[in-house]
């Protein structure tokens, strides 16, 4: 039976536990460890690309939050994803985050790998906007549905599919990971809910697409401004 209960400004919905095996053959929406965990950094040999004022925050960004339902998370477990989620809200209402945002680079030049043709402002607008492929709608809120499961011969850290709200989580990398490593996994994977893709196997500008570029300036920036709270150290 699940729970429902609030923290701070964020609602989270307990459901029961499933012990049911998951598949992990998703390889199109995987975040592997064969990537690094840090932020993507371009090239120092890039032609320097000017520097955009992204301005204040709009007020949907202030009003950015979540909705999340977790399944197989034991008390510590529990705690420790509700700090990363409160670490992405906090990291995602900044000017800081807006601008690193506006200011991606790539090869050069301001944009993500896999961007849909979209530019770095219009990809902000779709994070803060909060309007997930399969919940959809403007309500500027992460709606998450995690579940937690192992696999200890794998390089899989997390996955999803298109089809399916769920994000499966694996212990053997979330047991160990800090809260900010733990906020830059979530938000990777829900870029995918909000529609955005990466190629399914390791290159250097794979680093660079909207889920693994993001989900690096999430860590960093957590690491950067929350620690040692927020980034478990």
């Amino acid at each position: 039976m699940g729970k429902l209960i609030s923290l701070l400004t964020l609602t989270f919905l307990f459901v029961g536990c499933n012990n049911t095996p998951v598949d992990c053959s998703a390889t199109d929406s995987k975040q592997t460890t064969n990537t690094k965990t840090c932020t993507a950094t371009p090239d120092p040999t890039e032609p320097e690309t000017p520097v955009v004022d992204a301005g204040e925050v709009p007020p949907e960004a202030l009003l950015f939050n979540a909705n999340v339902a977790i399944t197989n998370f034991n008390a510590s477990q529990e705690e420790k994803v509700l700090k990363a989620i409160e670490a992405i809200k906090k990291v995602v209402r900044t000017k800081e985050f807006k601008e690193r945002v506006y200011n991606f680079t790539y090869n050069g030049q301001r944009k993500f790998v896999d961007n849909k043709g979209l530019t770095n402002e219009q990809i902000y607008q779709i994070v803060i906007n909060g309007s997930e492929t399969l919940i959809p709608g403007n309500n500027n809120q992460m709606d998450l549905e995690l579940e937690l499961y192992t696999s200890n011969f794998t390089s899989t850290v997390g996955y999803t599919y298109p089809n399916v709200t769920k994000i499966w989580m694996n212990t053997k990398y979330f047991n160990s990971y800090t809260p900010a490593q733990v906020a830059g996994n979530v938000f990777h994977e829900w870029t995918h809910k909000i529609g955005f893709d990466h190629a399914s196997s390791y290159s250097k500008a794979r680093d660079y697409s909207v889920p693994y570029g993001l989900g690096y300036l999430m860590v960093e920036l957590i690491n950067k401004d929350q620690a040692p709270a927020l980034a478990g150290e």
